[in-house]
């Protein structure tokens, strides 16, 4: 497993494995001493719960002693309880707003010494890792390519009525005026029912980078200059922008480390990466420096 300062703390403690708390009783007993001790009634009892009272779940203390004194049973005794202590430390540092790697680089001693050893070595062991990985990897620097993207072209596409239908025409700049939405809960929908005077809506906004976009810096053919903004993709952003706003005007650090955390839902090729983070990123550039110093996108594995 490759790890990136945002890399989640229970990725790297559990590495997306099986977890040996979710196995079932029975199913240990059956695969591991042929099914001694296995009782119907513990069908759905899980070895985070038997490691707890062994006594409770398998009555006969012959049965019980003879598995207790194997191998098989204190190595899987030991596993559950480090998984346990696992969990038990990612909420905490979550509680203290730690969830990633870069996280825990940040930490203070303090958040550091509510963890148990074998966490704190495990997140400490992946983040030298990281850092020997970053000192190796040689850095591809891309000229040219911030002022590109920062000074993006703007063209948009307008309906044109015409004597054989609707048309559509390409023109330079930003359109006058934009879509326009309303809030509706959490979020943003379209508001077609507003209908602002000085031009006509786009159908269609395009932003064009001579240098392309961070999605297709690394393609063997010739980047894509060109991405396309519909009333979605503006309304994606909407939606980021007014998470920024109510985070800078309650700002703290340590009772509100970050905006509200957003996901993009959507079917493959539908333009999450091409449009909606093209998007995103230009928009982040535009916004105020005073209070949002850096951006960083992330693709994969490359930043």
């Amino acid at each position: 497993m490759k790890f990136t300062i945002s890399t989640n703390i229970e990725d790297v403690l559990f590495r997306g494995e099986f977890r040996y708390r979710e196995m079932e009783l029975n199913d240990f007993l059956l695969l591991r001493f042929g099914g001694k001790g296995v009782v119907a009634t513990n069908r759905s009892v899980l070895l985070e719960e038997f490691f707890k009272e062994p006594a409770r779940y398998i009555r006969d203390a012959g049965v019980l002693n003879e598995i207790k004194t194997t191998h098989c049973y204190w190595r899987m005794e030991w596993t559950v309880k480090e998984e346990m202590n696992m969990e038990e430390d990612v909420k905490k540092l979550h509680y203290n707003h730690v969830s990633t790697l870069l996280g825990w680089s940040l930490a203070t001693p303090e958040v550091r010494e509510i963890v148990h050893n074998l966490t704190k070595q495990s997140l400490d062991a992946a983040l030298e890792e990281m850092r020997i990985s970053i000192r190796m990897s040689a850095p591809i620097k891309l000229e040219g390519v911030y002022e590109s993207v920062y000074n993006a072209r703007w063209h948009h596409v307008v309906e044109v009525p015409g004597g054989e239908g609707t048309g559509m025409e390409v023109k330079e700049g930003k359109p006058p005026q934009s879509w326009t939405y309303k809030k509706v809960g959490e979020t943003f929908e379209r508001h077609d029912a507003v209908q602002q005077s000085g031009g006509a809506t786009p159908v269609l906004m395009v932003l064009t980078s001579d240098k392309g976009w961070p999605y297709s810096w690394y393609m063997t053919q010739d980047s894509p200059k060109d991405f396309f903004v519909n009333c979605e993709v503006e309304r994606v952003w909407r939606i980021v922008r007014n998470d920024l706003a109510e985070w800078f005007s309650n700002f703290d650090l340590t009772l509100n480390s970050s905006p509200v955390r957003r996901l993009l839902i959507g079917t493959p090729v539908i333009g999450k990466s091409v449009a909606a983070g093209s998007y995103l990123l230009y928009q982040l550039l535009q916004y105020d420096v005073k209070k949002l110093q850096v951006v960083c996108s992330f693709g994969g594995s490359t930043t």
